[in-house]
């Protein structure tokens, strides 16, 4: 997985597929993503969660 620039994540799959993922639309409508534009440098931090079903950005935010 790379973050993009504009809260854009790129997503290869374990069948070779590679996905972009926009994440604007959960921080515009989430409040718990909003530390996201407000720290545009955590984005980057992004790692995929343990077990491959989610990615995480530290200990508090995640996406399943």
């Amino acid at each position: 997985m790379i973050a993009l620039p504009d809260f854009k994540l790129s997503i290869q799959f374990s069948e070779g597929v590679t996905k972009i993922y926009d994440v604007t639309p959960l921080i515009s409508k989430w409040d718990m993503f909003a530390i996201l534009n407000d720290k545009p440098e955590i984005f980057g931090t992004v790692e995929v969660d343990v077990g491959g079903y989610g990615i995480i950005w530290g200990d508090d935010l995640d996406i399943s």
